[in-house]
């Protein structure tokens, strides 16, 4: 049976919370995490593996408090992301505080997947629907062979990921007629307004016009295990653009997947999800998401223990 392989990327875990490591907060009655019910959902779907992408200083802490369990469900195993892991020739400039983004983050699974894998946040809860598309694609239409990229996203209902306690940033997709993503435009401090309309700005800090029914990308991005050829390519490349001022630019798998389509060596498949996503954004949103939990266990989506 061909690997299907789901990878997480939780190397930015603590980073964004004041005191407690949001990825880890308990919002299941068991003391559940998020990514605990990311997990249940993509092995469900038939994922049967699964890899942590963490940071090396995190490892004994994350183990004990997710890894150990999860080895005992699954097939785990550990990739790294870390500053200083990068391209011969380069070295980390002075002062560079910040990861290297998401795309460096995936390229660290090198020679651990065998076949098509599926990457999301450590931190977003995702639903079922959106494991399951991207699974039976995988299993069943993905070229893994072809000479342009095969790959596929699950495509969520902007007004279905949006927090109540504050502003978020999304990937907003175009999508073409045939259901294949035209383009993908990070945006901005997206809130919802009372008569219904969205506020949202560009990376200047421009308005931009957006409807709550476009498709947005959340990082669940379904790819061929070559695509992990073109991070390699394209990370030195990246790095060559960088002025030495510069200490936050990120190589970003949205913007390298973006290119792609745009230079024609990739088609990406929008799986369409009607499910509602949450996540702690703010530290206002455990409550709601805890609630969202409670209720989901009550609707018989989940048992009030995931995994015995």
């Amino acid at each position: 049976m061909e690997k299907t392989t789901l990878v997480i990327m939780a190397a930015g875990i603590g980073s964004r919370f004041g005191g407690g490591i949001k990825q880890l907060e308990p919002v299941g009655p068991g003391g559940e995490i998020i990514m605990d019910y990311s997990i249940h959902d993509a092995l469900e779907a038939g994922f049967n593996k699964i890899i942590f992408i963490i940071r090396k200083d995190l490892e004994k802490d994350f183990r004990e408090i997710i890894g150990n369990r999860i080895e005992k469900v699954a097939d785990v195993a550990y990739a790294f992301q870390e500053l200083d892991d990068l391209p011969e020739g380069f070295s980390r400039p002075e002062g560079r505080t910040k990861p290297w983004g998401t795309g460096q983050a995936v390229l660290s699974i090198k020679g651990l997947v065998e076949g098509p894998f599926l990457v999301i946040n450590a931190d977003d809860y995702y639903g079922k629907e959106g494991f399951k598309k991207i699974h039976d694609y995988m299993t069943h239409d993905m070229d893994q062979n072809a000479e342009v990229y095969d790959i596929c996203m699950g495509g969520f209902i902007l007004k279905n990921t949006l927090s109540e306690n504050g502003g978020v940033t999304r990937g907003v997709c175009q999508v073409n007629p045939d259901g294949t993503l035209k383009d993908v435009t990070e945006t901005f401090n997206i809130q919802m307004k009372e008569d219904g309309t969205l506020d949202a700005f560009d990376e200047d800090g421009d308005p931009v016009s957006i409807q709550p029914s476009q498709h947005v990308s959340m990082n669940m991005w379904g790819l061929p295990e070559s695509f992990l050829n073109e991070l390699e390519t394209g990370f030195p490349e990246f790095l060559k653009g960088l002025s030495k001022e510069d200490l936050k630019s990120e190589y970003l798998l949205p913007k390298v997947i973006d290119k792609l389509i745009k230079s024609g060596k990739a088609t990406v498949r929008v799986l369409e999800t009607q499910d509602k996503w949450f996540g702690v954004t703010y530290r206002e949103d455990k409550e709601a998401v805890v609630a969202s939990i409670r209720k989901l266990i009550q609707d018989g989506v989940y048992p009030e223990k995931l995994f015995n």
